[in-house]
């Protein structure tokens, strides 16, 4: 059994809980984002209060010299709260959920330098930003109104999703200082490229529901093994390279990818053993399933369907025809051309 089959997300699971992602017309747009302000303009001050605090706190441990107990879980979720001020003092908090709140402003959070995992969903924040947290492991950004990537460097961060956001650049991601982070996480954005994501120890990469027309800088991503691209606007598979030596799994669902032969570019990828490209143009091809088994020979699954021996076989006997075809044509030329030069 291939390292994919295990794999947590597959093409079934991705888009699970998320929402359609379209083009709006620009009217429509633009009135959402009227109705969104005055939504905003209505939002009362919530600020965050010890009561609030004392009525969420949870999981009772040592403190970091062992000679005190303190409460370290928080969860505050859908209270509308506005403003997290007094969090600041609650040093020894590890865990922390604040989704669906009405939150601008997370700053105060830079003072919780215990903080382990950071849930932060379905509030308002514009950046993510944050001092650095030396513990950080694990923090969710999604569906706010994020914009940039910069100002995240937590040393031992290994997940951080920042789905559904307002992002259409990646930079300021640091390798050196993200050097633990396996799975990023930037569905639904307003990305055209892959550029920026210069992270050579991340694992897991899921860019769906953007406006990617371009691969680029993948090449730095040599421990990647399972790429999600579904759902944007890709047209040619270039972009792919032979240092991607750990790439099994990679999901091009509903693209614009219109000639199969264009698979023959990932051949380049020694691990690659499961492709999703159904609903691209290309799927509509006749000989889809075949082409894409000639080009990349090692693949055991395209969409949901395995390869079976005689389809392997099939595509091996086409494969070595065309090579053949391929080598009598250039040897006829080659023999064109010498006699051309004896005439002369």
């Amino acid at each position: 059994m291939s390292d994919y089959d295990d794999q947590e997300y597959d093409e079934d699971q991705e888009g699970v809980d998320e929402p359609e992602i379209g083009q709006e017309e620009e009217g429509e747009e633009e009135e959402g984002n009227e109705q969104e302000q005055e939504e905003e303009e209505k939002i009362p001050e919530v600020p965050l209060t010890e009561d609030v605090i004392a009525e969420n706190l949870s999981l009772l441990c040592k403190t970091g010299n062992g000679l005190a107990h303190a409460y370290v879980r928080l969860d505050i979720k859908e209270r509308e709260i506005t403003d997290i001020s007094v969090l600041s003092q609650y040093i020894h908090l590890r865990y922390i959920d604040l989704t669906t709140n009405a939150l601008r402003d997370i700053s105060p959070l830079s003072s919780l330098t215990h903080l382990l995992t950071l849930n932060c969903d379905r509030n308002l924040l514009a950046s993510a930003k944050l001092d650095e947290l030396p513990y950080l492991q694990v923090a969710s950004f999604a569906y706010n109104r994020i914009q940039t990537t910069e100002g995240i460097n937590h040393p031992l961060i290994e997940s951080l999703n920042l789905s559904f956001n307002e992002i259409s650049l990646v930079s300021g991601l640091e390798p050196s200082k993200l050097s633990k982070l396996h799975t990023l996480e930037l569905r639904g954005n307003k990305l055209t490229s892959t550029a920026g994501i210069y992270l050579p120890n991340l694992k897991n990469l899921f860019l769906g529901a953007n406006m990617i027309t371009k691969l680029e800088g993948l090449e730095r991503l040599e421990h990647l093994t399972t790429l999600h691209l579904r759902d944007n606007q890709i047209s040619n598979l270039d972009g792919f390279s032979e240092n991607m030596r750990n790439l099994q799994y990679i999901n091009m669902r509903g693209n614009m990818v219109s000639d199969v032969k264009e698979t023959a570019k990932m051949k380049c990828l020694p691990k690659l053993r499961a492709l999703i490209l159904s609903e691209n143009p290309c799927s509509d091809d006749d000989e889809y399933r075949m082409e894409v088994l000639i080009g990349i020979r090692r693949i055991e699954r395209l969409d949901k369907d395995d390869y079976n021996e005689e389809e392997r076989q099939e595509a091996e006997e086409i494969y070595e025809t065309r090579r053949a075809e391929e080598l009598a044509a250039g040897e006829g030329a080659e023999e064109v051309i010498q006699s051309d030069g004896d005439d002369a």
